[in-house]
């Protein structure tokens, strides 16, 4: 497949910043990875669920300086940070909002790591350009992030800048979900979203919210459904749209571009599609699951 080579400001992205000295034993009983791993070197993609394992945000944490920073969705840091709040109680550490001064960047190409002077696997981090970079740490194939000061001229660093779908086009080749857009706010279960797969969870890390019931699905292989990319044949269908499987309704739709897409579909119907060559099919369009590469 060929990859498309530049940058990508991620206007849909914010910065949260934690300080403080118990900076780290702070988020490593609240969320799924294990925050001893963040250094300067090593950014981590980690998970905070509801006590039910139930999604409530995902995002990336890297450190910079005395500070560990969240690489977050934009429109929904204000819950994330009362979440926080709600459990800081005497911890030494500061919770800020750093939006406004960071910009959040993603270099794509096949030679996007070596532009920002790092190997390509997946969250090895470093300076660059008077912010921080790292491997995408779910796959290194979707390029490096990077945050930046606000304003930094991208250009400058021999970067061009590519529109949003073409960062958005390559992570549905590889059958990423894009945080709030594809994973149910309160109802969606980590492993039914193949985030394990995506370096999400530490299996040794201890507790946090949500632990037990997310290595209870684990251990007792409790999944009845899969997050999957699928090729489209027909018009791209809104997300939330039922995908039939004949007269059987077997999940739904999630975020779409062009003629690919993520789509939740049940096992037993992944199973069948493939056995007898049946097809699914959305609205008027045709559904084609597919192994992401």
């Amino acid at each position: 497949m060929a990859e498309t080579t530049g940058c990508v400001v991620l206007e849909q992205r914010g910065v949260l910043a934690v300080t403080g000295e118990d900076r780290v034993a702070f988020l490593q009983g609240l969320v799924s990875n294990d925050m001893r791993a963040v250094t300067p070197e090593r950014a981590v993609y980690s998970l905070l669920l509801t006590p039910q394992g139930k999604y409530l945000h995902d995002f990336m944490v890297v450190a910079e300086g005395d500070a560990l920073l969240l690489d977050v969705e934009a429109a929904r840091r204000d819950d994330l940070l009362k979440r926080l709040r709600m459990y800081k109680l005497r911890s030494k550490i500061a919770l800020e909002d750093r939006t406004a001064e960071r910009m959040v960047v993603a270099l794509l190409g096949p030679d996007a790591a070596a532009r920002a002077g790092l190997p390509a696997e997946p969250g090895v981090a470093g300076a660059f350009a008077g912010g921080v970079a790292f491997t995408d740490p779910r796959a290194a194939d979707l390029g490096v992030r990077a945050i930046l000061p606000a304003g930094t001229d991208l250009t400058a660093l021999g970067l061009g800048v590519l529109p949003f779908e073409a960062w958005d086009s390559r992570r549905l080749e590889l059958g990423i979900p894009d945080g709030s857009r594809d994973l149910e706010v309160e109802k969606a279960i980590p492993l039914e979203n193949n985030l394990d797969a995506f370096n999400a969870i530490s299996w040794d890390k201890g507790c946090y919210m949500g632990q037990e019931l997310t290595a209870r699905t684990r251990y007792r292989a409790l999944i009845k459904k899969k997050l999957v990319p699928v090729t489209l044949d027909g018009p791209l269908p809104a997300p939330g749209t039922p995908v039939r499987l004949g007269d059987r309704e077997a999940g739904e739709m999630r975020s779409g571009l062009q003629n690919r897409a993520l789509a939740m579909l049940r096992l037993e119907d992944l199973e069948r599609a493939a056995k007898e060559q049946i097809a699914f099919q959305s609205g008027d369009t045709m559904v084609t699951p597919r192994t992401p590469s």
